[in-house]
């Protein structure tokens, strides 16, 4: 097998394409090949040393493929297509042993670059929205970097909700991007952004923010919501949030907050069959429609980090071994 490894934390630069020795699968193991591998913010912070890892170590945490062997108790044929996004790391391969546990079936009406493409931003906007915002029919939604691989799908799954979804971005092609999947108004991160939403809301700001952007639009998000609004800070695309005073919730209305991440909403194989199963549902019948606007080698990931960090990338992008 080949796969890209990193010795040490850093830029795209400390990526390298290696060749591997590949031992049989495990008990409760399958060998995958891999035919599509999605490229998501998390790769970048693991790279980097934002979220630490030991090393050396491969990157990736979400993948699709076909199963060419199975170990002992493995409860999966060969040539069964499945999918992943919840690691472990490592899905920056060409193939990999990983307990079958952690695989989804995936069903006729989602192809391999579908899966790999959507189901971690899918499971990400399904755990957001209906399980830790809980978002009802009529709330106000914002988004920043709607156009974003998730923030296209958190609009989407906003609708099928019944929300009002205010994107943000940078351009007015990405905003005309998320108007396209269903964004009632659509606002330039360059702007004031708080004082444009309470306009929109008649002064009564958003019910909850999706905030995957981090630092650059922190107190912007904290700024658009209502009295006892809910803040959900769920990425660090423009770095970390730090030194936060606790005390600025109740300045600014007593406010909710919360950094949830996917491992703890699909901590269970019961949590991980229950809800991807729903997400992988709505991709295959169009209630998710995904796109996939970059491709880029499996051998070339390098290049689509730096693309990633540089915000030249729409939608969702999939590495190809």
């Amino acid at each position: 097998m080949k796969a890209i490894r990193i010795e040490q934390a850093g830029g795209p630069e400390v990526m390298t394409w290696q060749d591997i020795s590949l031992p049989a699968p495990g008990p409760g193991e399958v060998r995958l090949r891999h035919t599509a591998i999605g490229l998501n913010f998390i790769d970048t912070y693991h790279r980097s040393g934002l979220y630490p890892i030991a090393m050396p170590s491969g990157l990736g945490l979400e993948a699709a493929g076909v199963v060419e062997a199975a170990g002992e108790g493995a409860a999966l044929p060969v040539g069964t297509r499945v999918g992943y996004c919840w690691g472990p790391i490592g899905a920056y391969a060409t193939h990999r042993n990983i307990a079958a546990a952690n695989l989804v079936t995936l069903p006729d009406g989602v192809s391999d670059e579908m899966a790999a493409a959507g189901l971690l931003k899918g499971c990400t906007a399904e755990f957001l929205i209906e399980r830790c915002a809980r978002v009802r029919p009529g709330d106000i939604a914002l988004v920043p970097a709607a156009a974003g691989g998730v923030g296209l799908l958190l609009v989407q799954w906003l609708k099928l909700v019944g929300a009002t979804v205010i994107a943000v971005a940078g351009t007015a092609q990405k905003l005309a991007l998320a108007a396209a999947h269903g964004a009632d108004h659509g606002l330039l991160d360059s702007s004031d952004v708080a004082a444009q939403v309470r306009m929109i809301t008649a002064g009564r700001g958003a019910d909850v923010v999706f905030d995957g952007v981090g630092k650059d639009s922190w107190e912007s998000s904290l700024d658009s919501l209502k009295r006892r609004g809910l803040m959900i800070s769920f990425g660090n695309a423009s770095g970390p949030v730090s030194g936060v005073d606790v005390g600025i919730l109740a300045r600014k209305g007593s406010l909710f907050a919360t950094r949830p991440t996917l491992f703890d909403y699909y901590a269970t194989p019961e949590e991980r069959h229950v809800h991807s199963t729903r997400v992988l549902g709505l991709m295959a019948s169009g209630g998710l429609k995904l796109a996939i606007n970059q491709r880029y080698k499996l051998a070339n990931a390098a290049k689509a980090h730096q693309d990633l960090a540089a915000r030249l990338t729409t939608g969702s992008t999939v590495l190809i071994p």
